[in-house]
């Protein structure tokens, strides 16, 4: 069962940007931490963003973000549509990665380890 499916990642220039979606199943979403991370080719899986969630309360809890992308990448959370976003803003080619959405159990969730759903991924290129 697919629980988590993201969408949106293409080629943009740098200084463009971009809006990444993650569609997931009710469940899932409502989980206390949703995240997005990113893989470039032969690097190490990195954390980008997280957004916390009360689910009790419905309310969106603290964002994190990781220092490379801070100031220019929002993540954000529709818990209407069931559905995260990242949006980016100017892109550098350095974002040129695999982006993935996870879900976790962990309220202030950063590393990998603390997700245990995660999405196909979707390709991000920048050119320069």
């Amino acid at each position: 069962q697919v629980q988590l499916a993201e969408s949106g990642g293409g080629l943009v220039q740098a200084g463009g940007s971009l809006r990444l979606s993650c569609a997931a199943s009710e469940r899932t979403f409502s989980r206390p931490a949703m995240g997005w991370f990113r893989q470039a080719p032969g690097r190490e899986r990195e954390f980008v963003a997280r957004i916390s969630y009360t689910a009790i309360s419905r309310t969106s809890g603290t964002t994190y973000y990781a220092d490379s992308v801070k100031g220019r990448f929002t993540i954000s959370r529709d818990n209407a549509k069931n559905t995260v976003y990242l949006q980016m803003n100017s892109l550098k080619p350095e974002d040129t990665a695999v982006y993935y959405c996870a879900a976790s159990d962990i309220y202030y969730a950063t590393t990998s380890h603390d997700f245990s759903s995660w999405g196909q991924g979707t390709r991000v290129t920048v050119s320069s």
